[in-house]
C-alpha cells in the first residue's frame, strides 16, 4: 500500500475493502448534508494498514438539531438503525450514548454514532485529517491526538493500534501537539510503549 502523508491530508494507493466501502457509503450522504465527521477509533489503524478485524466503526458528528438528524436519518436509505425509533435515537445521542447504523439486513459492521461531547470532541471535529483513496475521501481523527487517544483507552489493541499508527507516521507527525495531547490525556509515560 502506498501512502502519501501531509500536514494533515493523506493519500492512499490501497484496494477498497468491503469495510472501507462501508465507511465512504456513509460518509459520503453526510458530505452530501454538510455535516461534519470525524470516524476515530479502531477503523483509523485499520483503514491505515494495520492488518486486524472490527465489527463496528466509530464516528463523531456535532451535536445536530432535531430537523437537522431527522434529515441525516431519512437520507440514511441504505442503512437502519439499530434504535428503530427516530426520537429515541436522538435522544439517545443527546444523552451522551451512541447509535449504531447498519446495512439493511447485514449488522456487522456497523457505525457507532456519537454526538460531540466534550473539547476533545470539538478539536477532533474542527481538525480532521483528510484520507484520499481514488476518488473517496474519509476525514479522520487526527494522528496527534489518535495515538494518545489509544494509550488512553489502554488496551493491547488500543496500544497496538498506537504503535501501528506511530511507527507509520512518526517522521511527518507534529511532535509539540502528540506531546500535548499525551500530557492533556496523562498518557506521557507510555510513549515508550510504542516508539
Amino acid at each position: 500500500m502506498y501512502m502519501e502523508i501531509s500536514e494533515n491530508a493523506i493519500v492512499l494507493d490501497k484496494e477498497i475493502n468491503k469495510l472501507d466501502k462501508f465507511v465512504i457509503d456513509f460518509t459520503k450522504i453526510l458530505d452530501k448534508l454538510k455535516i461534519n465527521y470525524s470516524v476515530v477509533s479502531g477503523y483509523v489503524s485499520i483503514l491505515l494498514g494495520r492488518s486486524r478485524a472490527t465489527e463496528d466503526v466509530d464516528i463523531l458528528i456535532p451535536r445536530l438539531g432535531f430537523d437537522k438528524f431527522e434529515d441525516m436519518w431519512n437520507n440514511l436509505t441504505e442503512f437502519e438503525c439499530m434504535t428503530i425509533n427516530i426520537k429515541e435515537a436522538y435522544e439517545t445521542l443527546k444523552n451522551g450514548s451512541n447509535i449504531r447504523f447498519f446495512r439493511k439486513d447485514v449488522f456487522i459492521p456497523n457505525m457507532e454514532v456519537k454526538f460531540s461531547k466534550n473539547e476533545l470532541d470539538e478539536y477532533t471535529l474542527n481538525n480532521s485529517f483528510e484520507v484520499k483513496i481514488k476518488d473517496y475521501k474519509i476525514k479522520i481523527s487526527p494522528l496527534h491526538l489518535q495515538i494518545p487517544f489509544k494509550l488512553f483507552l489502554g488496551s493491547q489493541k488500543d496500544i497496538e493500534d498506537a504503535r501501528h499508527i506511530y511507527q507509520l507516521v512518526k517522521d511527518k507527525l507534529d511532535k509539540e501537539k502528540l506531546q500535548y495531547f499525551t500530557e492533556k490525556l496523562k498518557v506521557s509515560h507510555k510513549l515508550k510503549l510504542i516508539q
